[in-house]
């Protein structure tokens, strides 16, 4: 197949690169130094058991998704908008576009968007629906220079139809993830998957981004812990108000995040690197959902106008 990866950064990149290496004919979409390295040196994955180099296709032309059969989003969240219009006007009609992007993805909610994630709903006029296959990303990665990707961990990405479907088209895709090198599965129940991660990824990234503390430094005390724990149980109260049970308990995916040790959330990463953080695709939506739903959720309020602020005067400095 033709797989266009729009975003070939750090996850972007990885995916692309295991594909290429595959036989998949790739297409990397990307900008700046990291597109002008993989051009003139190729892509390199490194991991704690190997390294390798691809030379995929390169470009920062979105027409160049033209005859992609997939095209994988593997932006941050809050950079969709942007582009959406591009991606649409390029889109082929039969490529399936598949959103691996964290939190509350724009699709979410087919009768409504919400501003927090698609203002305006500029994604959903520019993306059908119908082209959409849903995606949830576990692995771990960073751009170390221009052109070298390090994984770190995780090998899973589950896909899903917006419906629930177990469609040929998913298949297919998990069937080339899984040829990759990847763990990949159709899940019936996506939405769930979703909201598992976002119970991680909703309080530890900006918790993490306003003290600079590791996954492990974040439960080390029982004040920390009581913080996380508290916060955790407004986001599933809010998952249970749109009808989404949560598979495991927030015990265990606490448990779960403090196994992974002294690794340091993206938001933390983005934080340190002055980059903008992807605060409202997992925070400001699920606040967004409270209010549609009428939850109260006022530590998760609180998180989010912290987090806001300290990236306001992070770039004021």
């Amino acid at each position: 197949m033709t797989v266009a990866i729009v975003g070939a950064g750090a996850i972007g990149g990885l995916l692309g690169a295991h594909l290429a290496r595959s036989g998949e004919d790739v297409i990397l979409i990307a900008r700046g130094e990291h597109l002008a390295a993989m051009r003139t040196r190729g892509l390199t994955v490194r991991s704690r058991t190997e390294e390798f180099v691809v030379r995929p296709r390169c470009t920062d032309d979105m027409s160049a998704i033209a005859d992609a059969d997939v095209v994988f989003i593997t932006l941050k969240a809050h950079a969709i908008p942007a582009v959406a219009p591009q991606i649409g006007r390029a889109l082929g009609e039969r490529a399936s576009v598949v959103g691996a992007m964290n939190g509350i993805p724009w699709w979410y909610f087919p009768d409504r968007h919400l501003e927090s994630v698609d203002p305006g709903g500029v994604i959903a006029h520019s993306i059908p629906h119908q082209q959409v296959v849903g995606c949830v990303v576990y692995p771990a990665a960073t751009i170390v220079e221009p052109g070298v990707i390090e994984h770190e961990e995780g090998d899973r990405f589950s896909l899903g139809e917006p419906d629930g479907s177990k469609s040929e088209r998913a298949q297919r895709i998990a069937a080339m993830l899984t040829n990759a090198g990847f763990k990949a599965a159709v899940q019936t129940r996506l939405r769930s998957e979703i909201w598992l991660k976002l119970l991680g990824n909703a309080t530890l990234n900006p918790v993490s981004a306003l003290t600079g503390a590791t996954l492990s430094e974040m439960f080390h005390g029982d004040g920390s812990r009581a913080l996380v724990r508290n916060l955790m149980d407004e986001v599933a109260s809010v998952a249970a108000a749109i009808e989404v049970e949560i598979p495991i308990s927030i015990e265990r995916r606490m448990q779960g995040a403090a196994s992974v040790g002294e690794h340091k959330t993206s938001m933390l990463q983005d934080m340190e690197a002055g980059k903008p953080l992807e605060l409202d695709a997992l925070l400001g939506a699920v606040i967004e959902i409270a209010a549609w739903k009428e939850v109260d959720v006022p530590s998760l309020r609180a998180l989010y106008g912290l987090t806001k602020l300290a990236e306001r005067n992070r770039r004021a400095d």
